[in-house]
């Protein structure tokens, strides 16, 4: 059932978002430049990799060594109004109806974090990762990584077809009132280094 929803949600999600989708795309253009596209590696059902999309919402400012730049300075005005609408999470539609991710699951992170987790935080990979989770409607970026884990963990371990629905429920409140966009002093969160009980590289 989560998998028939997801497919018919994302293509209908794509077509009646298609206008705004395609808006989105061209301010992007207009204000922040190309590509339009942000795309990254991500570990996804059984720590397979996939490519996830989204809408590029920092610019590629480097420093004298080639470097980027911190992110709360590459994070534009109009990056931060994407954010906050989520808009910059729309092309992921399209991961969700190839089958890489679904509507709701752990959120997707960076492949580097993957041999830091500790056991019982790797289980967030028994399931298709999501567009949004148990995590983003408890706190999402305001929470620390071990409380972000643990709500993951809880989700995998108590998932059905109505606590998605009410996650969905959840989400569209949280977007409405611009909560946990943010770690507190950061511009999106700090990178996570890997708790005690964790697998150390």
């Amino acid at each position: 059932m989560k998998r028939i929803f997801d497919v018919v949600a994302s293509f209908l999600a794509l077509l009646l978002l298609s206008v705004i989708i395609g808006l989105t795309a061209l301010l992007i253009k207009l204000k922040i430049g190309s590509p339009v596209i942000f795309t990254q590696d991500r570990p996804g059902y059984r720590g397979e990799i996939f490519r996830l999309y989204k809408f590029r919402s920092m610019t590629n400012e480097r420093d004298t060594h080639g470097q980027f730049l911190p992110d709360e300075l590459r994070l534009t005005s109009f990056g931060r109004l994407i954010r906050k609408l989520s808009l910059d999470e729309l092309p992921q539609l399209w991961n969700v109806l190839k089958g890489d991710m679904s509507f709701v699951g752990p959120r997707p992170l960076l492949v580097e974090y993957l041999p830091l987790y500790s056991e019982r935080q790797s289980k967030r990979h028994n399931v298709r990762p999501g567009i949004t989770g148990w995590a983003q409607v408890n706190g999402r970026n305001a929470i620390t990584w071990e409380e972000k884990f643990e709500l993951d963990v809880w989700y995998v371990e108590n998932r059905s077809f109505w606590l998605d629905l009410k996650i969905l429920f959840m989400t569209v409140l949280k977007v409405l009132r611009s909560e946990g966009i943010s770690q507190n002093g950061q511009a999106t969160m700090t990178k996570f280094r890997g708790t005690n009980g964790g697998k150390k590289p």
